[in-house]
């Protein structure tokens, strides 16, 4: 059986549950198929153990609610879904902290399957593999984490002290927890410091010590992640008037870049000469120009002259290391 006909018992099996007694003429045009498929199809889920009704005064078909899912009420489509992104994402390949859970909640909405389409769904899912890329180590970090979202839940400061790459040393700081945020490779927790008296970003697998406390917090109605993130590159917003960036990248990287959306902001315009034009509008410089030098010589920033300095003296240091003393 073959994922197409697959998906489309799915399809059956969620119009039947729909409730609205449908025959087969009925059946095949919500499938897009033919009557002759239609029967074929239906005795495969008879087969399957499935128990369809039929009236043959009102030349019916249907199932009744309470099969198939109902705790849930799961479309098939859902149910397949779910159980598809749940395996690959916590099947220990990633780092997600909610990964493990949700297979294990997969595995016992997979169970209420009927056993033939069990199988076709585990065929289908298995031919399915989504990867993050690179995520940062959270697994000795699980109880920072679920203190987090303790605090958040019940509203509670907490004491952390903090690996900062910024300031260069171990900070300790009370935390008001606003957002827990995964972006890119990492879980970040984003809330009011009472060190910086401001909202601040800190990365979760870089906080060496959590002490929970009694003391109440609330968050403000104003706060958004959106507002605080604006119109950073990222998730770290720099102070100061955003910044309108002009980049430049060669034909060899331009479709690459052209194809993936990386910015709310940006804007790109294709040149004859097969170059791409990239503007986007940025809350801060640093994050972007780390972007930027992942394409080496392929890029060229235009505008604003404070990134293309940075850039460029990101580059020169680079120059400096590989073409002096050679290492030991």
């Amino acid at each position: 059986m073959n994922s197409k006909r697959i998906t489309r018992l799915l399809k059956l099996l969620e119009t039947l549950q729909a409730g609205n007694h449908e025959n087969a003429a009925g059946l095949a045009k919500a499938c897009s198929v033919s009557r002759r498929t239609i029967f074929r199809d239906l005795e495969t889920l008879r087969e399957a153990g499935v128990p369809l009704k039929f009236d043959r005064q009102r030349d019916a078909y249907w199932i009744d609610d309470d099969f198939f899912l109902p705790p849930t009420n799961f479309t098939a489509e859902e149910a397949l879904s779910l159980i598809a992104l749940a395996d690959n994402l916590g099947n220990g390949k990633g780092q997600l902290p909610f990964g493990e859970p949700a297979r294990r909640a997969a595995m016992k909405l997979e169970s209420m399957l009927p056993e033939p389409l069990r199988e076709e769904v585990r065929t289908v899912a298995g031919s399915l593999d989504i990867r993050l890329g690179a995520v940062s180590q959270i697994a000795g970090h699980r109880q920072t984490f679920r203190d987090l979202q303790t605090a958040l839940k019940t509203g509670k400061v907490v004491a952390i002290e903090y690996e900062s790459l910024t300031e260069w040393e171990q900070i300790k700081t009370r935390l008001r927890p606003y957002q827990l945020l995964f972006s890119q490779h990492s879980w970040y927790v984003i809330g009011r410091s009472s060190l910086h008296r401001e909202v601040r970003t800190f990365r979760v697998n870089r906080i060496s010590l959590l002490t929970p406390s009694n003391t109440d917090y609330s968050i403000p109605k104003a706060f958004s992640l959106e507002k605080y993130l604006g119109n950073a590159w990222r998730i770290m917003p720099e102070s100061g008037r955003d910044q309108q960036v002009h980049i430049r990248f060669d034909p060899l990287v331009a479709r690459n870049v052209a194809e993936v959306r990386w910015h709310k902001t940006q804007r790109t315009k294709q040149l004859p000469n097969g170059s791409l034009d990239f503007r986007v509008q940025v809350s801060g410089l640093h994050e972007i120009a780390w972007w930027i030098l992942g394409y080496g010589d392929q890029a060229e920033v235009l505008k604003p002259t404070k990134l293309r300095k940075l850039v460029a003296g990101r580059i020169n240091r680079m120059h400096e290391r590989y073409n002096g003393a050679e290492a030991t």
